[in-house]
């Protein structure tokens, strides 16, 4: 079976700029991603719950895209101008698909 080389870039954001992000990656031709909750977890400010959250943000969401590796760059300057001022992790990992005609 055939793999091909891609790009796995997963973004943890305050939930409220979801749709934000959404529309950057969108605009950088991203054309596929899935977005999941974040439960909890622990940073500079301490350690927190998503249930524990009291304001109107909802807590934390991951933005998960596998792209090809040429879309990298102008998908993550798009991320990058909703992330910079905003609470956010954004990591790179290589990875290997399928199909991929699908990316």
């Amino acid at each position: 079976m055939e793999k091909h080389d891609a790009k796995r870039v997963a973004i943890i954001i305050e939930a409220i700029m979801e749709s934000r992000l959404r529309q950057a990656l969108e605009g950088a031709g991203v054309t596929g991603f899935s977005v999941l909750p974040v439960l909890g977890g622990s940073g500079r400010s301490g350690s927190w719950r998503r249930d524990d959250t009291v304001s109107r943000g909802g807590g934390m969401v991951q933005v998960i895209c596998i792209i090809r590796p040429e879309k990298l760059d102008a998908m993550l300057e798009a991320a990058f101008e909703v992330v910079d001022r905003h609470i956010g992790v954004v990591t790179i990992s290589d990875c290997q698909v399928l199909r991929a005609d699908r990316f």
